[in-house]
């Protein structure tokens, strides 16, 4: 690791305090590191060159390969021919927007089907002459302890992130399009003419703009609460006689979770598999009767929205939007863990989400041509964006200056709802947002100006 200060010890080229990771392969000298300090912008200086170093004011913000050649003629280094310096990083500069799937389109698989079956014959093949293993939890009906704190966690973030949201709406000003579920963080609606909602042809595609709640930002996908996760699969006849909660919740509360509200059945013994689909439970007549658990954090509740009190100064909102996005980074984390253990369906033609091994068999998908499945859904396994999905929204640069202009939308970045309200709240942009939001894009000032890039 060497570190390159305003001592240049070369005689041509700029050299700045660097942190992160690259080589330096010359003839004679052996190859050694440099590092780059993201974080702190103020440490890329040039002090020789004036256009030397000045690529490296996009690179605070993204991830891409530089290269600056770099020559010396030092004598103590013995240094005289030239090199390049190349820095990567993990993170890409710019990426593609989201893909939006229209109504008559899937879903595709998360993971291929060719590779799911590859996988089957190997474990089938795998299988043969050995004795079969315990079946470990939670497919035997046990919980996993370990994953425990881990669902009181997300069950309070999620808590914690709509209280902070319904303050930060107090002083983020929030749209929604009230003919689709479109929405903009800003002083006003963007201008783009991307409404799919009723009568868009009337209104040439443009939002009818209203105030935002909390709803629209954060959805709340519903799904069917399981009292015994190893049942039986919900029937159609009993589709509304049995209570729909988010999806989020009823993750939390299989992985152990306890709300009085929602009872669940806990096992204390494993399941007696005998098929390949029926099971006995265990008998635990002789088990002493169970000590409830106390939780090592309490449950947090929603703020009703008469108890919401607005931040009082600049301070106040921008250590709100750093804990709101701390909140919402935890609580998709923390459900991404526990996705892995407990397995999670959605409708691979519409938005229905189930949280067990097998989806439901209520016939209420109502999606293109869903009367040739009977109304049935297309289950497949669900990734996290199903569970929680992240309602990315245009990226307005400036929230002080002019508002975003419908010639350079090529030139807009895109980011979720909630971290882009943190952001103008005062919130530091994380780094695995930034290649969608394009923060290293420049944006003409003008329309002609627009039109002469190449």
């Amino acid at each position: 690791m060497m570190d390159c200060a305003s001592s240049n010890p070369f005689s041509h080229g700029p050299i700045a305090f660097w942190r992160g990771k690259g080589i330096l392969p010359t003839p004679r000298v052996d190859p050694f590191k440099v590092s780059f300090q993201r974080n702190h912008p103020e440490l890329l200086k040039h002090d020789r060159h004036s256009d030397g170093l000045a690529s490296l004011h996009s690179f605070q913000r993204s991830s891409s390969k530089i290269i600056v050649p770099l020559n010396s003629t030092n004598p103590a280094l013995r240094l005289h021919q030239s090199y390049a310096l190349v820095i990567t990083s993990e993170l890409p500069q710019n990426a593609d927007f989201p893909r939006y799937y229209s109504r008559k389109e899937k879903k595709p698989f998360p993971t291929p089907v060719l590779e799911l079956r590859r996988a089957a014959r190997e474990r089938f093949k795998n299988s043969k002459g050995r004795p079969k293993k315990p079946v470990p939890p939670p497919k035997n009906g046990l919980v996993v302890k370990s994953l425990v704190p881990l669902a009181y966690d997300v069950f309070n973030a999620r808590i914690t992130l709509i209280n902070n949201l319904k303050k930060l709406l107090k002083v983020v000003r929030v749209h929604a399009c009230s003919c689709c579920n479109e929405i903009h963080v800003g002083h006003v609606g963007h201008p783009f003419r991307s409404c799919r909602g009723q009568n868009a042809n009337v209104r040439k595609g443009l939002h009818a703009w209203t105030n935002a709640t909390v709803d629209d930002i954060v959805l709340s996908l519903e799904a069917y609460h399981l009292y015994d996760r190893l049942g039986k699969r919900i029937p159609h006849e009993e589709r509304f006689s049995i209570p729909r909660i988010p999806a989020v919740v009823e993750l939390c509360i299989q992985a152990g979770v306890n709300l009085h509200e929602f009872p669940t059945k806990r096992r204390r013994k494993p399941v007696i598999r005998i098929g390949k689909k029926e099971f006995v439970d265990a008998d635990e007549s002789e088990l002493p009767d169970p000590v409830p658990e106390v939780p090592e954090e309490p449950l947090l509740t929603e703020i009703p929205d008469s108890e919401i009190v607005a931040p009082s100064d600049e301070d106040d909102v921008a250590w709100l939007g750093e804990e709101t996005l701390k909140a919402w980074e935890k609580m998709r984390r923390g459900a991404k863990r526990l996705m892995k253990m407990y397995p999670v369906r959605v409708c691979g033609y519409c938005p229905e989400v189930h949280v067990g091994a097998s989806g439901h068999k209520a016939q209420n998908c109502g999606s293109h041509k869903h009367q040739q499945r009977n109304g049935q859904h297309g289950w497949q396994s669900a990734v996290l964006d199903d569970l929680i999905p992240p309602r990315y929204v245009w990226h307005v640069p400036d929230v002080n200056g002019l508002p975003l202009q419908r010639e350079l939308r090529n030139f807009y970045g895109q980011a979720p709802a909630v971290v882009e309200i943190c952001i103008q709240a005062g919130a530091v942009v994380p780094d695995e947002y930034k290649s969608t939001m394009r923060l290293d894009v420049g944006i003409p000032s003008n329309v002609k100006e627009a039109e002469m890039v190449i």
